[in-house]
């Protein structure tokens, strides 16, 4: 196949596994995507989780070391608060990108006036050159992300990466994109991709045809793209409207080892840094004796 073929060739989906609800964290309920047995990761993504959560639940003190995690709200809000004394609240449509790095102690809460907090969180992995970098936030409102409209009835948010001419001003240290589209019935779009990049589509809701050979992809299923070198996906509606998310980013082809909240690439650093984390040293220092006030 020529490169102009694959240029104009659609990526297709090359598996499509269901997201089934879990518990996690203090009373949260999570459908889990990428992170589960059947696709436990898809460098350069660890895991991404649709997320449920009430009033009374939520994801108390815990640390991160070696990736970065990027929260989108959809519903409610999300309250967040680290040991350097970072704090904040997004709400519908904001995005939190947190780059853990050498290490970040934090709380995610719900507000408790209200019903539910419904959202996505991305864990992407980092390379091994920024894995020991300072921790770092990119924080955007809802307004504040770029939108662009191929054509009427279909919408994109550009949280990361660039869509029909319209760029985020996200920075990733690893590239990545990731796109959230709202598409009426009966419509067709396509989007372009780097031809190296692996990635994947999460349907939120209603019905969508993605590919030439238009595979069906339903609410809460992750659909993996085909490493082709295609440099498209067509996407398709028929008799629903669909909301969805595209993700796809660079491959590291870096060894992970990861033990909970701790991405590494070799044993020996996972060791390292339960030793960093037990004592307070090498980018935890201020995690001995610090316990957030939203989690109370």
């Amino acid at each position: 196949m020529t490169a102009a073929t694959l240029a104009r060739a659609s990526r297709s989906i090359a598996k499509s596994v269901l997201s089934r609800e879990q518990a996690e964290g203090a009373g949260a309920r999570v459908r889990r995507s990428i992170g589960r047995p059947e696709l436990r990761n898809h460098d350069p993504f660890l895991m991404l989780d649709e997320f449920n959560v009430d009033k009374n639940g939520g994801f108390p003190d815990h640390p991160h070391r070696g990736f970065e995690t990027v929260t989108y709200m959809l519903e409610g809000q999300f309250q967040h608060e680290d040991f350097a004394g970072h704090k904040g609240t997004i709400g519908p449509g904001d995005l939190q990108w947190m780059t853990a790095g050498r290490g970040i102690v934090h709380s995610e809460m719900p507000v408790k006036s209200q019903t539910r907090a419904h959202g996505l969180q991305l864990w992407i992995n980092l390379p091994k050159e920024h894995k020991m970098c300072e921790p770092q936030y990119q924080e955007l409102l809802d307004k504040e992300i770029p939108r662009a409209t191929p054509q009427e009835g279909v919408t994109v948010k550009v949280i990361a990466g660039e869509s029909h001419g319209v760029e985020s001003k996200v920075y990733t240290r690893t590239p990545t994109m990731y796109l959230d589209y709202k598409m009426d019935k009966n419509k067709t779009v396509e989007q372009s991709i780097p031809s190296t990049y692996t990635g994947f589509i999460y349907m939120l809701k209603g019905t969508a045809y993605i590919g030439d050979k238009e595979f069906e992809g339903k609410a809460h299923h992750t659909l993996t793209f085909t490493e082709d070198g295609a440099e498209t996906i067509k996407i398709q509606t028929k008799d629903e409207d669909a909301h969805f998310v595209v993700i796809a980013g660079e491959p590291l082809k870096e060894p992970i080892v990861q033990h909970g909240p701790f991405v590494m690439n070799t044993k020996e650093e996972i060791y390292n840094t339960f030793v960093d984390y037990q004592y307070g040293k090498n980018g935890f220092e201020r995690a001995q004796n610090w316990h957030s006030s939203i989690a109370n």
